[in-house]
């Protein structure tokens, strides 16, 4: 499960952002695109596996916000949500320009006033 590294990443790339303040963390907020290859259940069941193994973190929360998927149509200049994976825009053309979708983002930190 890729998941975990994913996590571990997370919590790596806070640590080296915000020293020495990881205790005063509650929660992270990601965005996930839905061509991400990132289940949101298996996110949270990877954070809870690496909570179990750094407890210094357990009063942490993760929080999953799942993306569409938008493509920009050039002919019509258009952002469309795809649909079921079609990539296809709402004038009928097909779409490649995915212009959302793919990210896997740490949006947001929410630290206690400790």
């Amino acid at each position: 499960m890729h998941e975990i590294s994913l996590v571990r990443n997370i919590f790596k790339t806070l640590e080296d952002e915000f020293p020495g303040e990881m205790d005063r963390i509650r929660g992270i907020y990601l965005s996930v695109g839905l061509l991400s290859n990132v289940q949101p259940v298996l996110m949270q069941n990877a954070f809870a596996a690496v909570l179990e193994d750094e407890p210094r973190y357990n009063k942490t929360s993760l929080f999953v916000t799942v993306l569409p998927i938008l493509i920009y149509c050039e002919e019509c200049a258009a952002t469309t949500e795809v649909q079921q994976y079609k990539f296809v825009c709402s004038c009928g053309r097909p779409g490649r320009n995915i212009v959302q979708g793919e990210e896997l983002l740490i949006s947001k930190v929410e630290f206690t006033d400790e």
